[in-house]
């Protein structure tokens, strides 16, 4: 099948990649003219294990271009997906001039028949407003499909090439058996494709988002709950998570959740059932949970090291909102660092990807160590705000000769209490006594 992708941001960029691995034709298009000379040099402008390795296949067997001429790649394409940014305005609502944007453009460039997906991440009832701005620019048939994704950032290939389930939602039953056809090689274990309204394949993102979210602000406030009565939340977790109705994903407590998903679709979501006159009350305690979740860190280190920490080295082990990814987008490590800096401290941080997307936010004003060790050099304090793998069996006897006070707050509780106290440190975690 011949396929067009508008947008080279992390969706389309996977999303393209994986269609031309299953064999078909696929044009992305970017109107970036560096991101597209990076993509034609091989290079991948973010970091996704695996997916460079792809797009180089790929590119070899001429299967996958990158052009910034969107006309062109929409009259060569049967199925045409728009996989641009929807970022969040002030208000929370999701920003979708460059969706519409791209409408218009595949509106003027249609030269027959074509299948137009929208696969950001978009409010109910985009496809409509699709549809509606295609229409005013041409009359020839075409049309319109949700096609969310639900793709996790450090594992997107797996989760694309091999989903849990593909929703599709369409009004017309050609468009519905292309797009079946065009994902059967992905659901060939039983993964169903659920074909819908469009309007309810809209909501199943969100909702599948929020439902996360949900389950990870609820975890942290039973941390809360144990810290007052001086329960482990390990220990709940393992107990609700074999209740089979229940289950053990998303019951780890932390520092709070980040990332380019679920903070701005808690927001979309609130928001647009705000506009027909419903509070959505329970994703608003979400959201508050999360963002004072962000600081645990911080009081922690009020209390053992004091709120004024001049002339004080604090170590971040950690900046990607999580492990496998350079994102920092609503990161807690980013409160967390400008609380560190408020405070007066010097910030001596290290992430095994995430260096340069902490430099775009933090410049000079903190250092980037070479490693983990190097980080601790003369540190008062560790701060543990990304769970990378690399950070959980450390040399211990090393950590502490490199720290000037062997302090460690663990914000995704990946070391044990009692072997850190009998190891000669100070240790506090999320949720344990």
């Amino acid at each position: 099948m011949k396929i067009a992708v508008i947008g080279t941001g992390y969706v389309g960029l996977v999303a393209g990649t994986c269609f031309a691995e299953a064999g078909n034709q696929v044009i992305c298009v970017d109107k970036d003219a560096r991101k597209i000379r990076l993509l034609n040099q091989g290079r991948i402008p973010i970091f996704e294990p695996g997916l460079e390795e792809i797009v180089r296949r790929n590119r070899q067997e001429k299967r996958l271009t990158f052009t910034r001429a969107l006309p062109d790649a929409v009259r060569k394409s049967d199925v045409v997906f728009i996989a641009v940014g929807t970022p969040t305005g002030e208000d929370g609502a999701a920003d979708l001039q460059y969706v519409l944007d791209a409408a218009g453009e595949i509106g003027r460039a249609l030269d027959g028949y074509k299948v137009i997906v929208d696969k950001s991440t978009v409010p109910v009832g985009t496809a409509e407003l699709v549809r509606q701005v295609i229409a005013q620019h041409t009359a020839h048939p075409f049309a319109v499909v949700s096609n969310p994704e639900f793709l996790k950032e450090g594992a997107a290939i797996e989760d694309f090439l091999k989903p849990d389930r593909v929703v599709v939602g369409t009004d017309d039953p050609r468009a519905a058996d292309l797009m079946r056809e065009l994902y059967r090689p992905f659901t060939r274990t039983g993964a169903p494709i659920l074909v819908m309204d469009p309007v309810s394949a809209e909501l199943s993102k969100y909702a599948a988002n929020a439902m996360l979210a949900t389950r990870i602000s609820f975890m942290n406030e039973i941390a809360n709950v144990c810290e007052a009565f001086g329960a482990d939340v390990d220990r709940v977790r393992q107990a609700i998570a074999a209740d089979r109705r229940i289950g053990s994903a998303f019951l780890f407590a932390g520092c709070g959740y980040g990332g380019s998903c679920f903070p701005k679709d808690v927001k979309a979501i609130i928001r647009f059932s705000g506009e027909r006159r419903y509070r959505f009350r329970i994703l608003e305690a979400v959201e508050q949970v999360n963002d004072r979740q962000k600081l645990k860190l911080l009081a922690r280190l009020d209390r053992l090291v004091g709120k004024n920490l001049t002339g004080k080295t604090i170590a971040v082990w950690g900046l990607a909102f999580k492990p496998r990814t350079d994102d920092m987008r609503e990161a807690p490590s980013v409160p967390t660092i400008e609380g560190l800096l408020a405070r007066g401290a010097k910030v001596r941080a290290f992430d095994p990807e995430a260096r340069e997307s902490a430099k775009a936010i933090f410049g000079r004003k903190i250092t980037y160590a070479r490693n983990a060790y190097d980080a601790l050099k003369g540190a008062d304090a560790l701060l543990v705000v990304t769970e990378w793998n690399e950070f959980r069996e450390p040399d211990f006897a090393r950590m502490r000769r490199a720290m000037r006070t062997p302090i460690v707050i663990d914000g995704r509780n990946i070391f044990e209490p009692k072997q850190l106290r009998e190891l000669g440190f100070t240790y506090a975690s999320m949720g344990r006594p």
